[in-house]
């Protein structure tokens, strides 16, 4: 068994886990850690707990200490530069005639490392521009295009349901999303109502799935012919968060919802 904590290196990032050795940490203690990016600032999310070593990728990097209030001067005086940075980083976009989006612009703590985020529709040729950037800033350039999910998580926003996004608030990774999930639900097939502010399906329609997909085989479809308490119908709509289905019965065309167990398929 091998002793880990996790640490998360940006608001709803992804948790990556380290080696706390002797040190005393506790979730929300701020560290400093060395990662494949450089020495980094980070928060540590996930208390110490023990875990098999064979669910350990390694090598497990260590925790190299508790970070102070001197640490946290130099993060805020790498983000404030960073900004800078991206002022100037925009002027030598549009110099060389790129087509790219820049989205975010980072340090690493101990600024080996100047990391610049864009986005763009195909591939860019940036050697000039990394050239033109190192010579501006005397580090480590390194530009990494990402996709528009990716975007919208650093950017940040308002959801159609009125709150900020899942992305940049809670969600360390993408889950894969598909539009089965929405046919699952119940839900309009139209782009704008069940897509995000990125453009693709929206995340939350995840949340949901796997307790459709549970009872796929317990329900009847939308069209089906049924019998109820109350005599034949057709299944108008299926509510299987609720377990009831509604029924337009054929005498006097009423509209009923029924729960889930007292319908039964018409046999053909």
């Amino acid at each position: 068994m091998v002793t880990v904590v996790g640490v998360r290196f940006k608001k709803a990032g992804k948790v990556y886990y380290f080696n706390p050795g002797a040190l005393d940490i506790e979730i929300g203690d701020k560290v400093i850690v060395e990662t494949s990016r450089g020495v980094e600032y980070g928060e540590v999310v996930t208390g110490p707990k023990d875990v098999r070593d064979e669910d350990i990728i390694t090598p497990l990097k260590d925790v190299m200490r508790k970070a102070t209030s001197e640490d946290e001067a130099i993060v805020k005086n790498n983000a404030a530069e960073a900004l800078e940075a991206e002022s100037i980083a925009i002027e030598k976009i549009e110099k060389h005639g790129l087509d790219m989006k820049l989205v975010d612009v980072e340090y690493t703590f101990d600024k080996s490392k100047l990391i610049f985020y864009f986005t763009a529709d195909g591939r860019v040729d940036f050697r000039e521009l990394v050239k033109d950037l190192a010579s501006v800033f005397h580090t480590r350039i390194e530009l990494r295009q990402i996709g528009v999910r990716d975007e919208a998580k650093m950017l940040g926003g308002i959801g159609p349901c009125g709150r900020c996004i899942c992305c940049s608030t809670f969600l360390g990774e993408f889950d894969p999303v598909s539009i089965k999930m929405a046919k699952q639900q119940n839900l309009s097939l139209n782009p704008v109502k069940i897509s995000g502010l990125c453009g693709r399906l929206m995340c939350c329609l995840k949340y949901e799935s796997e307790s459709y997909e549970d009872n796929l085989v317990d329900y009847p479809n939308v069209g089906d012919r049924v019998i109820t308490p109350y005599g034949e119908g057709t299944v108008i709509a299926v509510y299987k968060p609720k377990e009831t289905i509604q029924v337009q019965i054929d005498e006097g065309k009423e509209i009923m919802e029924f729960p889930a167990e007292e319908v039964d398929i018409e046999e053909v």
